[in-house]
């Protein structure tokens, strides 16, 4: 029988409990942010324009725009550049639509306000 090289012995793992919130708000806000960025075929993969689901996109978008704004006050430095990523997404997601919303009616805007 062959030994596992990386037994749970090897493994150096973080207990959630251990982990900072605002850590966790962070990792949260990047993989919200990388899905709805796939989802609008905006990755480095030739494939990706294959891949656009503006369904998809826009739930990501408002959920991230919901924690964002609920988490704003425990970003500190980074929240000016977390605001600026959803915003990117945000207009991302205008020009992806071939109906574009009104403005105040995209994804998240109801809850950080009209993007332009």
């Amino acid at each position: 029988m062959t030994e596992n090289p990386h037994s749970a012995d090897d493994v150096d793992v973080r207990e959630l409990g251990d982990i900072p919130a605002v850590e966790v708000i962070t990792r949260s806000i990047v993989m919200l942010m990388s899905s709805a960025a796939e989802k609008l075929g905006l990755a480095d993969d030739p494939a990706a324009q294959s891949r656009i689901d503006l369904d998809e996109a826009r739930r990501l978008i408002t959920a991230l725009a919901g924690l964002v704004t609920a988490a704003l006050p425990d970003l500190g430095l980074h929240a000016a550049p977390i605001r600026d990523g959803l915003k990117s997404l945000q207009l991302a997601f205008r020009e992806a639509s071939s109906v574009p919303d009104e403005p105040g009616h995209g994804p998240g805007e109801k809850l950080t306000g009209p993007v332009h």
